[in-house]
Protein backbone atom coordinates (compact mmCIF):
# COMPACT_ATOMS: atom_id res chain seq x y z
CA UNK A 1 0.00 0.00 0.00
CA UNK A 2 1.09 3.24 -1.17
CA UNK A 3 0.01 6.13 1.49
CA UNK A 4 0.13 9.48 -0.68
CA UNK A 5 0.31 13.02 1.33
CA UNK A 6 -2.96 15.15 1.77
CA UNK A 7 -1.66 17.77 -0.59
CA UNK A 8 -0.62 15.02 -3.25
CA UNK A 9 -4.23 13.61 -2.71
CA UNK A 10 -6.59 15.89 -3.16
CA UNK A 11 -5.99 16.95 -6.71
CA UNK A 12 -6.61 13.50 -7.16
CA UNK A 13 -9.87 12.94 -5.67
CA UNK A 14 -10.96 16.36 -7.49
CA UNK A 15 -10.35 14.36 -10.48
CA UNK A 16 -12.04 10.85 -9.26
CA UNK A 17 -15.54 13.25 -8.41
CA UNK A 18 -15.32 14.55 -11.55
CA UNK A 19 -15.33 11.48 -13.62
CA UNK A 20 -17.78 8.50 -14.96
CA UNK A 21 -17.52 5.22 -14.45
CA UNK A 22 -16.55 3.83 -17.62
CA UNK A 23 -14.85 0.94 -19.71
CA UNK A 24 -11.19 2.02 -17.18
CA UNK A 25 -13.13 3.01 -14.24
CA UNK A 26 -15.23 1.93 -11.09
CA UNK A 27 -16.46 3.24 -7.87
CA UNK A 28 -17.52 0.80 -5.51
CA UNK A 29 -18.76 1.57 -1.42
CA UNK A 30 -17.12 -0.71 0.90
CA UNK A 31 -20.17 -1.49 2.99
CA UNK A 32 -21.57 -4.43 0.96
CA UNK A 33 -21.26 -7.63 2.89
CA UNK A 34 -20.15 -9.45 -0.25
CA UNK A 35 -17.89 -6.60 -1.51
CA UNK A 36 -14.74 -8.79 -1.54
CA UNK A 37 -16.15 -11.21 -4.56
CA UNK A 38 -17.32 -8.13 -6.50
CA UNK A 39 -14.04 -6.16 -6.26
CA UNK A 40 -12.19 -9.83 -6.82
CA UNK A 41 -14.43 -9.59 -9.80
CA UNK A 42 -13.69 -6.43 -11.41
CA UNK A 43 -10.10 -6.70 -10.69
CA UNK A 44 -10.21 -9.70 -13.01
CA UNK A 45 -11.92 -8.06 -15.37
CA UNK A 46 -10.11 -4.94 -15.71
CA UNK A 47 -6.86 -7.36 -16.26
CA UNK A 48 -7.87 -9.48 -18.70
CA UNK A 49 -9.85 -6.09 -20.78
CA UNK A 50 -7.50 -2.74 -21.23
CA UNK A 51 -6.50 -2.12 -17.46
CA UNK A 52 -8.08 0.05 -15.10
CA UNK A 53 -8.78 1.71 -11.57
CA UNK A 54 -10.83 0.68 -8.72
CA UNK A 55 -11.82 3.65 -6.17
CA UNK A 56 -12.72 2.11 -3.03
CA UNK A 57 -14.86 4.10 -0.34
CA UNK A 58 -16.59 6.13 -3.51
CA UNK A 59 -20.18 5.70 -4.09
CA UNK A 60 -21.28 6.06 -7.75
CA UNK A 61 -23.00 9.04 -9.23
CA UNK A 62 -26.61 7.77 -8.94
CA UNK A 63 -25.81 8.31 -4.57
CA UNK A 64 -24.94 11.70 -4.60
CA UNK A 65 -22.49 14.29 -6.07
CA UNK A 66 -19.07 15.94 -5.20
CA UNK A 67 -18.02 15.31 -1.76
CA UNK A 68 -21.15 13.69 -0.78
CA UNK A 69 -19.81 10.38 -2.60
CA UNK A 70 -16.85 9.99 0.07
CA UNK A 71 -17.62 7.24 2.18
CA UNK A 72 -14.40 6.32 2.65
CA UNK A 73 -12.83 2.61 3.30
CA UNK A 74 -13.50 3.38 7.24
CA UNK A 75 -17.00 1.65 5.99
CA UNK A 76 -15.84 -1.81 5.54
CA UNK A 77 -12.15 -1.76 7.00
CA UNK A 78 -11.57 -5.56 7.29
CA UNK A 79 -12.71 -6.22 3.80
CA UNK A 80 -9.78 -3.77 2.96
CA UNK A 81 -7.68 -6.21 4.68
CA UNK A 82 -9.70 -9.18 3.35
CA UNK A 83 -8.63 -7.93 -0.43
CA UNK A 84 -5.04 -7.64 -0.12
CA UNK A 85 -4.90 -10.80 1.24
CA UNK A 86 -7.09 -12.56 -1.80
CA UNK A 87 -5.56 -10.66 -4.49
CA UNK A 88 -2.17 -12.66 -4.16
CA UNK A 89 -4.14 -16.05 -3.68
CA UNK A 90 -6.97 -16.25 -5.32
CA UNK A 91 -6.24 -15.73 -9.15
CA UNK A 92 -4.68 -18.14 -11.43
CA UNK A 93 -2.12 -17.60 -12.92
CA UNK A 94 -1.59 -14.21 -10.47
CA UNK A 95 -2.06 -10.51 -11.39
CA UNK A 96 1.79 -9.75 -10.71
CA UNK A 97 1.15 -5.51 -10.67
CA UNK A 98 -1.79 -4.21 -8.96
CA UNK A 99 -0.45 -0.99 -6.60
CA UNK A 100 -2.85 0.10 -3.82
CA UNK A 101 -2.81 3.87 -3.24
CA UNK A 102 -4.33 5.55 -0.10
CA UNK A 103 -5.64 8.91 -0.50
CA UNK A 104 -6.53 10.91 3.14
CA UNK A 105 -9.24 12.76 2.87
CA UNK A 106 -12.34 14.72 4.56
CA UNK A 107 -15.17 12.12 4.33
CA UNK A 108 -18.99 13.01 3.58
CA UNK A 109 -20.10 13.46 7.64
CA UNK A 110 -16.56 15.45 7.69
CA UNK A 111 -14.71 13.21 9.42
CA UNK A 112 -11.31 12.24 8.40
CA UNK A 113 -10.68 8.99 6.30
CA UNK A 114 -9.31 7.52 3.28
CA UNK A 115 -10.59 6.25 -0.16
CA UNK A 116 -8.33 3.85 -2.01
CA UNK A 117 -7.20 3.26 -5.47
CA UNK A 118 -6.66 -0.17 -7.01
CA UNK A 119 -4.41 0.06 -10.07
CA UNK A 120 -4.64 -2.71 -12.73
CA UNK A 121 -3.09 -2.88 -15.54
CA UNK A 122 -3.62 -4.84 -18.91
CA UNK A 123 -2.65 -7.92 -18.56
CA UNK A 124 -0.80 -10.12 -21.20
CA UNK A 125 -2.04 -13.42 -19.68
CA UNK A 126 -6.06 -14.38 -19.38
CA UNK A 127 -6.74 -14.41 -15.53
CA UNK A 128 -9.64 -16.48 -13.67
CA UNK A 129 -10.43 -16.30 -9.88
CA UNK A 130 -10.56 -19.17 -8.32
CA UNK A 131 -14.18 -21.19 -7.86
CA UNK A 132 -15.77 -17.68 -9.85
CA UNK A 133 -14.58 -18.08 -13.19
CA UNK A 134 -12.91 -15.73 -15.59
CA UNK A 135 -14.34 -12.02 -16.04
CA UNK A 136 -14.52 -9.43 -18.77
CA UNK A 137 -14.76 -5.69 -18.64
CA UNK A 138 -17.90 -4.04 -20.42
CA UNK A 139 -18.05 -0.36 -20.89
CA UNK A 140 -19.18 0.13 -16.98
CA UNK A 141 -19.33 -3.08 -15.48
CA UNK A 142 -18.10 -6.88 -16.04
CA UNK A 143 -19.57 -9.96 -17.22
CA UNK A 144 -18.53 -14.16 -16.75
CA UNK A 145 -16.64 -14.86 -19.96
CA UNK A 146 -18.07 -18.33 -22.03
CA UNK A 147 -15.74 -20.74 -23.08
CA UNK A 148 -15.46 -19.80 -25.97
CA UNK A 149 -14.32 -16.23 -25.04
CA UNK A 150 -12.44 -17.17 -23.12
CA UNK A 151 -10.23 -19.20 -25.43
CA UNK A 152 -10.49 -16.34 -28.14
CA UNK A 153 -8.71 -13.98 -25.42
CA UNK A 154 -6.05 -16.77 -25.05
CA UNK A 155 -5.35 -16.90 -28.48
CA UNK A 156 -5.80 -12.87 -29.28
CA UNK A 157 -3.07 -12.73 -25.83
CA UNK A 158 -1.05 -14.90 -27.61
CA UNK A 159 -1.60 -17.18 -24.12
CA UNK A 160 -2.70 -20.25 -26.72
CA UNK A 161 -1.27 -20.47 -30.51
CA UNK A 162 -2.71 -21.68 -33.35
CA UNK A 163 1.00 -23.36 -34.47
CA UNK A 164 0.95 -26.19 -31.65
CA UNK A 165 -2.71 -27.10 -32.61
CA UNK A 166 -2.46 -31.24 -34.25
CA UNK A 167 -3.49 -30.71 -37.89
CA UNK A 168 -4.11 -34.54 -39.56
CA UNK A 169 -1.17 -34.04 -42.54
CA UNK A 170 0.30 -37.45 -43.98
CA UNK A 171 4.08 -37.33 -42.70
CA UNK A 172 5.30 -38.14 -46.16
CA UNK A 173 4.38 -34.85 -47.15
CA UNK A 174 7.05 -32.94 -44.56
CA UNK A 175 10.03 -35.37 -46.19
CA UNK A 176 11.19 -32.04 -48.17
CA UNK A 177 14.25 -30.26 -49.04
CA UNK A 178 13.63 -28.11 -46.63
CA UNK A 179 13.31 -30.41 -43.81
CA UNK A 180 16.39 -32.18 -44.89
CA UNK A 181 18.59 -29.14 -44.98
CA UNK A 182 16.91 -28.65 -41.27
CA UNK A 183 17.75 -31.88 -40.39
CA UNK A 184 21.29 -31.67 -41.59
CA UNK A 185 22.21 -28.60 -40.01
CA UNK A 186 20.73 -29.44 -36.57
CA UNK A 187 22.84 -33.06 -36.82
CA UNK A 188 19.47 -35.34 -36.93
CA UNK A 189 20.43 -39.27 -37.41
CA UNK A 190 18.96 -39.94 -40.64
CA UNK A 191 17.80 -43.22 -38.92
CA UNK A 192 15.33 -41.87 -36.62
CA UNK A 193 11.69 -42.13 -38.00
CA UNK A 194 10.35 -38.06 -38.84
CA UNK A 195 7.41 -38.30 -36.38
CA UNK A 196 10.02 -38.79 -33.14
CA UNK A 197 12.42 -35.73 -34.67
CA UNK A 198 9.52 -33.34 -35.17
CA UNK A 199 7.85 -34.66 -31.45
CA UNK A 200 12.12 -33.44 -29.81
CA UNK A 201 11.83 -30.24 -31.17
CA UNK A 202 7.91 -29.72 -29.99
CA UNK A 203 6.02 -29.65 -33.57
CA UNK A 204 4.31 -32.91 -33.04
CA UNK A 205 1.53 -34.42 -30.24
CA UNK A 206 0.56 -37.67 -29.92
CA UNK A 207 -2.98 -37.90 -30.69
CA UNK A 208 -4.95 -41.49 -29.85
CA UNK A 209 -1.47 -43.00 -29.52
CA UNK A 210 0.19 -41.68 -32.91
CA UNK A 211 2.03 -38.82 -33.84
CA UNK A 212 0.18 -36.21 -35.49
CA UNK A 213 2.06 -33.17 -36.79
CA UNK A 214 1.58 -29.48 -35.34
CA UNK A 215 0.43 -27.21 -37.53
CA UNK A 216 4.14 -25.06 -37.11
CA UNK A 217 5.44 -27.88 -38.90
CA UNK A 218 3.25 -28.00 -41.92
CA UNK A 219 3.99 -24.18 -41.91
CA UNK A 220 7.77 -25.03 -41.98
CA UNK A 221 8.65 -27.83 -43.57
CA UNK A 222 5.76 -28.42 -46.27
CA UNK A 223 6.22 -27.26 -49.77
CA UNK A 224 2.65 -26.35 -50.22
CA UNK A 225 1.46 -25.23 -46.54
CA UNK A 226 -1.88 -23.37 -47.86
CA UNK A 227 -2.52 -25.99 -49.94
CA UNK A 228 -2.22 -28.50 -46.89
CA UNK A 229 -4.14 -26.54 -43.96
CA UNK A 230 -7.00 -25.01 -45.94
CA UNK A 231 -8.88 -27.55 -44.64
CA UNK A 232 -8.28 -26.46 -41.38
CA UNK A 233 -9.07 -22.70 -42.27
CA UNK A 234 -5.71 -21.25 -42.48
CA UNK A 235 -3.98 -19.47 -45.29
CA UNK A 236 -0.28 -18.66 -45.26
CA UNK A 237 0.21 -17.36 -48.27
CA UNK A 238 1.66 -13.73 -48.85
CA UNK A 239 0.17 -11.62 -51.39
CA UNK A 240 1.75 -8.47 -53.05
CA UNK A 241 0.11 -5.53 -55.09
CA UNK A 242 1.61 -2.99 -56.40
CA UNK A 243 -0.50 0.51 -57.00
CA UNK A 244 0.47 3.10 -59.11
CA UNK A 245 -0.04 6.33 -57.31
CA UNK A 246 -0.59 7.25 -53.44
CA UNK A 247 -4.28 5.06 -52.93
CA UNK A 248 -5.47 1.91 -53.98
CA UNK A 249 -8.85 3.50 -56.38
CA UNK A 250 -12.35 1.40 -56.28
CA UNK A 251 -12.59 1.86 -59.89
CA UNK A 252 -13.65 -0.53 -63.00
CA UNK A 253 -10.07 -0.50 -63.82
CA UNK A 254 -7.78 -1.24 -60.61
CA UNK A 255 -4.72 1.10 -60.32
CA UNK A 256 -2.74 -1.85 -60.02
CA UNK A 257 0.99 -1.51 -61.74
CA UNK A 258 0.72 -5.27 -62.97
CA UNK A 259 -1.73 -8.08 -61.66
CA UNK A 260 -1.16 -9.05 -57.48
CA UNK A 261 1.56 -11.64 -57.00
CA UNK A 262 0.80 -14.74 -54.32
CA UNK A 263 3.83 -15.75 -52.59
CA UNK A 264 4.10 -19.34 -51.06
CA UNK A 265 5.89 -21.97 -50.12
CA UNK A 266 7.53 -23.29 -46.37
CA UNK A 267 8.22 -20.42 -44.26
CA UNK A 268 11.48 -20.19 -44.54
CA UNK A 269 11.65 -19.76 -48.00
CA UNK A 270 8.25 -17.64 -48.12
CA UNK A 271 10.34 -15.18 -46.42
CA UNK A 272 13.78 -15.15 -48.44
CA UNK A 273 11.45 -15.44 -51.74
CA UNK A 274 9.19 -11.98 -50.60
CA UNK A 275 12.00 -10.41 -49.47
CA UNK A 276 13.87 -10.79 -52.71
CA UNK A 277 10.56 -9.77 -55.06
CA UNK A 278 9.47 -6.98 -52.89
CA UNK A 279 13.29 -5.36 -52.59
CA UNK A 280 13.22 -6.24 -56.68
CA UNK A 281 10.66 -3.85 -57.00
CA UNK A 282 11.45 -1.26 -54.65
CA UNK A 283 14.97 -1.20 -56.62
CA UNK A 284 12.77 -0.35 -59.74
CA UNK A 285 11.41 3.08 -58.33
CA UNK A 286 8.57 5.14 -58.63
CA UNK A 287 7.36 7.13 -62.02
CA UNK A 288 5.82 9.90 -60.97
CA UNK A 289 2.89 10.21 -63.64
CA UNK A 290 2.68 14.34 -63.20
CA UNK A 291 6.56 14.85 -64.38
CA UNK A 292 7.53 11.49 -65.50
CA UNK A 293 10.33 11.81 -63.12
CA UNK A 294 11.45 8.35 -60.98
CA UNK A 295 11.80 8.64 -57.85
CA UNK A 296 13.48 6.27 -55.49
CA UNK A 297 12.04 3.92 -52.47
CA UNK A 298 14.64 4.77 -49.91
CA UNK A 299 13.67 2.49 -47.47
CA UNK A 300 16.85 0.49 -45.84
CA UNK A 301 16.88 -3.27 -46.21
CA UNK A 302 16.94 -4.60 -43.15
CA UNK A 303 13.93 -2.86 -42.29
CA UNK A 304 11.80 -4.24 -45.13
CA UNK A 305 13.00 -7.63 -44.08
CA UNK A 306 12.13 -7.45 -40.71
CA UNK A 307 8.62 -6.07 -41.24
CA UNK A 308 8.38 -9.20 -44.05
CA UNK A 309 9.80 -11.56 -41.05
CA UNK A 310 7.71 -10.22 -38.21
CA UNK A 311 4.58 -10.69 -40.36
CA UNK A 312 5.02 -14.37 -41.10
CA UNK A 313 6.44 -15.21 -37.21
CA UNK A 314 4.09 -13.33 -35.27
CA UNK A 315 0.52 -13.52 -37.43
CA UNK A 316 -2.57 -15.39 -36.41
CA UNK A 317 -2.51 -18.36 -38.06
CA UNK A 318 -5.66 -18.97 -36.72
CA UNK A 319 -7.49 -16.59 -39.59
CA UNK A 320 -8.45 -16.96 -42.96
CA UNK A 321 -6.60 -14.66 -44.57
CA UNK A 322 -3.18 -13.62 -46.07
CA UNK A 323 -0.42 -11.44 -45.65
CA UNK A 324 -0.67 -8.57 -47.57
CA UNK A 325 1.72 -6.45 -48.96
CA UNK A 326 1.21 -3.08 -50.78
CA UNK A 327 3.73 -0.70 -52.68
CA UNK A 328 2.30 2.77 -53.54
CA UNK A 329 4.42 5.40 -54.88
CA UNK A 330 4.87 7.45 -50.95
CA UNK A 331 4.78 4.24 -48.73
CA UNK A 332 5.15 0.06 -48.24
CA UNK A 333 2.90 -1.61 -46.14
CA UNK A 334 2.92 -4.84 -44.54
CA UNK A 335 -0.34 -6.14 -43.21
CA UNK A 336 -0.24 -9.14 -40.66
CA UNK A 337 -3.71 -11.37 -39.91
CA UNK A 338 -3.92 -11.09 -36.44
CA UNK A 339 -3.95 -8.26 -33.38
CA UNK A 340 -0.88 -7.39 -31.19
CA UNK A 341 -0.49 -10.41 -29.08
CA UNK A 342 -0.06 -9.57 -24.90
CA UNK A 343 -0.30 -6.30 -23.79
CA UNK A 344 1.84 -4.42 -26.49
CA UNK A 345 0.04 -1.49 -28.49
CA UNK A 346 1.18 0.60 -31.12
CA UNK A 347 1.89 3.05 -28.67
CA UNK A 348 4.88 0.54 -26.58
CA UNK A 349 6.19 -1.43 -29.26
CA UNK A 350 9.61 0.40 -29.44
CA UNK A 351 10.23 -0.45 -25.97
CA UNK A 352 8.01 -3.13 -25.47
CA UNK A 353 9.42 -4.91 -28.96
CA UNK A 354 7.73 -8.11 -29.95
CA UNK A 355 5.79 -10.84 -28.07
CA UNK A 356 6.41 -14.19 -29.73
CA UNK A 357 2.60 -15.16 -30.55
CA UNK A 358 4.52 -18.22 -32.52
CA UNK A 359 7.71 -19.35 -29.94
CA UNK A 360 7.73 -22.40 -32.28
CA UNK A 361 7.60 -21.21 -35.26
CA UNK A 362 10.09 -18.35 -33.96
CA UNK A 363 12.51 -20.84 -32.38
CA UNK A 364 12.75 -23.33 -35.13
CA UNK A 365 13.15 -20.24 -37.99
CA UNK A 366 16.30 -19.21 -35.59
CA UNK A 367 17.91 -22.63 -35.85
CA UNK A 368 17.62 -22.55 -40.11
CA UNK A 369 20.82 -22.77 -41.15
CA UNK A 370 20.36 -19.17 -42.53
CA UNK A 371 18.14 -18.03 -39.80
CA UNK A 372 15.97 -15.16 -41.02
CA UNK A 373 15.53 -13.69 -37.46
CA UNK A 374 17.79 -13.71 -33.94
CA UNK A 375 14.95 -14.01 -31.70
CA UNK A 376 16.76 -11.53 -29.74
CA UNK A 377 13.74 -9.37 -29.38
CA UNK A 378 15.96 -6.20 -31.37
CA UNK A 379 14.21 -5.98 -34.11
CA UNK A 380 11.49 -3.57 -34.49
CA UNK A 381 14.11 -1.31 -32.09
CA UNK A 382 16.21 -1.88 -35.13
CA UNK A 383 14.09 -0.47 -37.54
CA UNK A 384 13.33 2.39 -35.51
CA UNK A 385 17.00 3.29 -35.00
CA UNK A 386 17.40 2.59 -39.45
CA UNK A 387 14.99 4.56 -40.24
CA UNK A 388 16.24 7.69 -38.80
CA UNK A 389 19.86 6.60 -40.21
CA UNK A 390 17.97 7.18 -43.11
CA UNK A 391 16.45 10.62 -42.45
CA UNK A 392 13.23 8.74 -42.88
CA UNK A 393 9.99 9.05 -40.61
CA UNK A 394 9.72 5.86 -37.93
CA UNK A 395 7.73 2.73 -38.94
CA UNK A 396 4.25 3.79 -38.39
CA UNK A 397 2.18 1.28 -36.62
CA UNK A 398 -1.63 0.74 -36.59
CA UNK A 399 -4.22 -1.70 -35.37
CA UNK A 400 -7.94 -3.22 -36.48
CA UNK A 401 -9.54 -4.99 -33.72
CA UNK A 402 -12.73 -5.80 -36.25
CA UNK A 403 -13.70 -9.01 -35.93
CA UNK A 404 -13.78 -9.32 -39.53
CA UNK A 405 -9.96 -7.72 -40.50
CA UNK A 406 -8.12 -7.92 -37.64
CA UNK A 407 -4.79 -6.80 -38.18
CA UNK A 408 -1.26 -5.01 -37.52
CA UNK A 409 -0.04 -3.03 -40.03
CA UNK A 410 3.20 -1.19 -40.20
CA UNK A 411 3.85 1.54 -42.74
CA UNK A 412 7.21 2.75 -44.01
CA UNK A 413 7.17 6.04 -45.43
CA UNK A 414 8.88 7.11 -48.98
CA UNK A 415 9.27 10.76 -47.08
CA UNK A 416 12.31 12.18 -45.68
CA UNK A 417 11.65 13.46 -41.85
CA UNK A 418 12.81 16.67 -41.55
CA UNK A 419 15.13 17.83 -39.46
CA UNK A 420 14.34 19.39 -35.48
CA UNK A 421 15.48 23.07 -37.01
CA UNK A 422 13.24 22.70 -40.04
CA UNK A 423 10.32 21.88 -37.35
CA UNK A 424 11.43 24.69 -35.13
CA UNK A 425 11.26 27.14 -37.92
CA UNK A 426 7.74 25.51 -39.21
CA UNK A 427 6.76 26.41 -36.16
CA UNK A 428 7.85 29.62 -35.33
CA UNK A 429 6.24 30.75 -38.76
CA UNK A 430 2.84 29.61 -38.10
CA UNK A 431 3.00 30.04 -34.03
CA UNK A 432 5.40 33.41 -33.52
CA UNK A 433 7.84 33.26 -30.51
CA UNK A 434 9.29 29.72 -29.25
CA UNK A 435 9.52 28.83 -25.76
CA UNK A 436 12.00 26.36 -24.52
CA UNK A 437 8.58 24.08 -23.67
CA UNK A 438 7.87 24.26 -27.04
CA UNK A 439 10.89 23.09 -28.28
CA UNK A 440 10.71 19.87 -25.86
CA UNK A 441 7.48 19.34 -27.24
CA UNK A 442 8.06 19.82 -30.72
CA UNK A 443 11.64 17.42 -30.41
CA UNK A 444 10.87 15.25 -27.95
CA UNK A 445 14.12 16.67 -25.55
CA UNK A 446 14.10 17.55 -21.20
CA UNK A 447 14.82 21.09 -20.33
CA UNK A 448 18.54 21.41 -20.52
CA UNK A 449 18.78 19.74 -24.25
CA UNK A 450 16.66 22.11 -25.48
CA UNK A 451 18.62 25.13 -23.71
CA UNK A 452 21.95 24.00 -25.33
CA UNK A 453 20.08 23.50 -28.72
CA UNK A 454 18.56 27.25 -28.75
CA UNK A 455 21.74 28.89 -27.09
CA UNK A 456 22.99 27.01 -30.63
CA UNK A 457 21.14 28.60 -32.63
CA UNK A 458 21.36 31.83 -31.20
CA UNK A 459 25.04 31.72 -31.68
CA UNK A 460 24.52 30.44 -35.18
CA UNK A 461 22.29 33.53 -36.38
CA UNK A 462 19.38 31.32 -36.98
CA UNK A 463 17.18 32.80 -33.38
CA UNK A 464 17.00 35.99 -31.56
CA UNK A 465 15.95 36.31 -28.04
CA UNK A 466 13.10 38.37 -27.63
CA UNK A 467 13.72 41.74 -26.03
CA UNK A 468 12.77 42.58 -22.37
CA UNK A 469 11.79 39.01 -21.50
CA UNK A 470 13.56 37.46 -17.76
CA UNK A 471 15.10 34.26 -17.71
CA UNK A 472 12.05 32.15 -16.90
CA UNK A 473 9.80 33.69 -19.48
CA UNK A 474 12.40 33.87 -22.22
CA UNK A 475 11.08 33.34 -26.16
CA UNK A 476 13.11 33.14 -29.28
CA UNK A 477 12.36 34.23 -32.74
CA UNK A 478 13.73 34.42 -36.25
CA UNK A 479 16.05 37.47 -36.75
CA UNK A 480 14.71 40.10 -39.14
CA UNK A 481 17.14 39.84 -42.34
CA UNK A 482 18.33 43.35 -43.64
CA UNK A 483 15.81 42.72 -47.24
CA UNK A 484 13.17 41.69 -44.56
CA UNK A 485 13.25 44.66 -42.39
CA UNK A 486 13.52 46.77 -46.05
CA UNK A 487 9.97 44.77 -46.92
CA UNK A 488 8.80 45.51 -43.46
CA UNK A 489 9.37 48.92 -43.91
CA UNK A 490 7.84 49.86 -47.35
CA UNK A 491 4.68 47.67 -45.74
CA UNK A 492 4.47 50.31 -42.66
CA UNK A 493 4.95 53.46 -45.27
CA UNK A 494 2.17 51.84 -47.94
CA UNK A 495 -0.08 51.45 -44.73
CA UNK A 496 0.43 55.60 -43.40
CA UNK A 497 0.23 56.68 -47.31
Amino acid sequence: MIDLTPEQAAPRIAQLLAAHESHTLEFKRMGDNKIVRKLLEAICAFANTGGGVLALGVADEKQGKGAARLFGIQENPEALDELTRKVRTQYHPPIETIRFLRLPCTLRDGSAGAVVLVQIPQSDKVHSIVDDGTWTRLSAGNREMTATEIAELSYRRGVRSAESEPVPIDWTLLETPVWAEFAANRGFSRTRPLPEQMAQMGLAEKVAGEWVPCRAAVLLFAEEPGGLLAAQGTRAEIRLIVYQGKAAEAEAKPNMKKPPRTLRGPLIRLIDDTVRVVLDELASGVELAASGFKAQHRYPERVVKEAIVNAVIHRDYRLNRDILIRIFDDRLEVDSPGVFPGNITPANIVKAGSKARNPLIAKTLRDSPVPPNFDLNEGVPMMFAEMAIAHLYPPQYRQSTEAANEGVTVTLLNMERPTIWDEVSDWIDRNGELANADLCRIANVDTLKASKMLKAWVAQGLLDTVADRGKRNRAYIKPIRPVEQMSLLSETLDNKL
